[in-house]
């Protein structure tokens, strides 16, 4: 047995052992991290700046630089001009923004509805749809199913199959669903001894106090109809005038086609030729710039959310 004298046992309380995790980074280790983060923060930076130089770049400095362009040389604003004055890009810039507002409020009300519903205990079968809806998750109907049923119902070229088909995520459901389930069964209960029903309750306590979890969750639908791409390929692959933003960069960039009138060295039949370079990244750019733009903002109301929630919760 080990005797410790009041020396030692005031020696080890003044300097308790920490676990390794806890104990301050050496210098080289310091060194290490940060080099690391360098890298990877350069391994982001340097291909965005890239793509937005060569984008404000002509076509002589484009050849100069071999491709790409890394050195901010002979600048000017033509590939925007020429994208955003009555082009396509322009048009199919406006598709995007309306689709991602429709889009993302028709997706939020249905899944705020569904999930306030199946967060109440007492709701008929609540369970039992529960379960059907996570199923869904891990078995679909495939693809050719879903394509016949909605060219069967008529959404072959309307924009409506942009929005419909994709207009529920089960996991963003689910999400709302726990995020409900914990609001403080004090404030419910007090809104209904004030008279108010289903519908006051979910707009006038739930969603208050819920602000956080509704603000992530419209960020991912926003995001993904932002994204959409795949669904333009199988019910709007025809007529270019519906295309949004990401299927016309798809055609730019991913498949080289020009667009209407536009040759690399003018204007003219362009429909065999590839779209210059500094066209491209312009549109990428474009493509890129509203999710960047929104995000700073999006970020704060979500700090604010964050905030509310805990205070209210």
């Amino acid at each position: 047995m080990t005797i410790l004298t009041a020396a030692a046992t005031a020696a080890r309380r003044r300097n308790p052992a920490r676990p390794a995790w806890e104990e301050p980074p050496s210098v080289a280790g310091q060194a290490g991290k940060s080099a690391v983060l360098v890298v990877i923060l350069l391994a982001i930076l340097v291909p965005l700046w890239s793509v937005v130089i060569t984008s404000l770049s002509t076509q002589a400095a484009i050849n100069e630089a071999g491709g790409m362009v890394l050195v901010p040389h002979d600048l000017t604003l033509n590939a925007y001009d020429t994208i955003l004055h009555g082009g396509p890009v322009a048009r199919a810039l406006l598709v995007s923004l309306g689709i991602t507002v429709v889009g993302t409020l028709f997706s939020m009300v249905i899944s705020v509805l569904c999930a306030y519903g199946l967060s109440r205990r007492g709701s008929l079968g609540h369970r039992t749809i529960l379960m059907l809806l996570i199923v869904t998750m891990f078995v679909s109907a495939g693809l050719i199913p879903s394509y016949l049923v909605v060219v069967g119902l008529g959404g072959y070229d309307q924009y409506w199959a942009l929005i419909v088909p994709s207009a529920v995520s089960v996991f963003n459901i689910i999400v709302l669903r726990a995020f409900y389930s914990g609001t403080a069964t004090e404030l419910i209960d007090a809104a209904r001894m004030d008279g108010a029903g289903e519908w006051r309750i979910l707009w006038s306590v739930v969603l208050p106090t819920s602000r956080a979890v509704t603000a992530v969750v419209t960020l991912f639908y926003a995001v993904a109809y932002w994204n959409s791409f795949f669904n333009v390929m199988l019910y709007m692959p025809l007529d270019s005038r519906k295309w949004p933003l990401q299927y016309v960069l798809y055609q730019y960039v991913s498949l080289g086609f020009n667009m209407p009138g536009q040759t690399n060295s003018g204007f003219g039949d362009g429909k065999s030729l590839t779209a210059p370079l500094s066209l491209q990244m312009a549109v990428i750019v474009l493509t890129l710039l509203p999710v960047v733009v929104a995000f700073p903002f999006l970020q704060k109301h979500l700090a604010k959310g964050m905030l509310t929630g805990a205070i209210k919760g």
